[in-house]
């Protein structure tokens, strides 16, 4: 019995490790490749030294592989201090460090651009990124009725809510890049989502 539970282990270990150099040699050929089209499980197998077959095994379809590579950056990214930001007793300076997180994000990985280019040929994968972003607008509704005034209006609440996600979206981040720093981008975002939400206070 210790035997096989010695095994089995040793069999986690070895998957667990082909699974994150399958993710790792995936994030690459997206930095790397100029066409998201070329993108495909047995491209990304023979960049991992791996079998097709281990790369479906472990992720199932495209999909699930896009999507593994998009959790893996979210992790590195510092998605997770906005659990942090959203403790911040200030509302609008908890918008602010929002919007900073994400503007990192955007900035720090060239993969996420070609993730948000396969929205347009895997509808599945488009499905699931905007599932993600729906979170987004979670954040941006809580963080808005914090500072909003109990007189202000649903419309212009909700007004405020989509004009926020619209700024703190990736197609917004890359256009804004062009030619700027990542830190101008980030204070522009900030003035107009402050802009956004300076009416409903009153």
């Amino acid at each position: 019995m210790k035997k096989r539970g010695y095994v089995s282990s040793v069999r986690s270990a070895a998957a667990a490790e082909n699974r994150d150099r399958v993710i790792e040699a995936a994030a690459k050929l997206l930095r790397e490749d100029a066409s998201i089209a070329r993108f495909s499980l047995d491209t990304v197998a023979k960049a991992a030294g791996v079998t097709r077959l281990t790369v479906y095994n472990q992720f199932g379809s495209r999909r699930g592989l896009l999507e593994a590579v998009f959790d893996g950056i979210a992790r590195q990214g510092g998605l997770h201090e906005i659990a942090d930001a959203m403790a911040m007793p200030d509302p609008l300076m908890a918008l602010d460090r929002v919007v900073e997180i994400f503007c990192s994000f955007w900035a720090r990985d060239a993969a996420i651009g070609r993730l948000h280019e396969a929205m347009a040929t895997d509808p599945e994968f488009a499905e699931a990124l905007l599932e993600r972003n729906e979170r987004r607008r979670k954040l941006v509704r809580m963080l808005t009725e914090r500072v909003a005034a109990k007189t202000a209006a649903r419309r212009a609440r909700e007004g405020a809510v989509d004009m926020i996600f619209a700024l703190t979206s990736y197609p917004m981040f890359a256009m804004l890049n062009r030619g700027r720093p990542t830190n101008e981008v980030c204070h522009l975002v900030q003035t107009a989502c402050r802009a956004a939400v300076e009416p409903l206070s009153r």
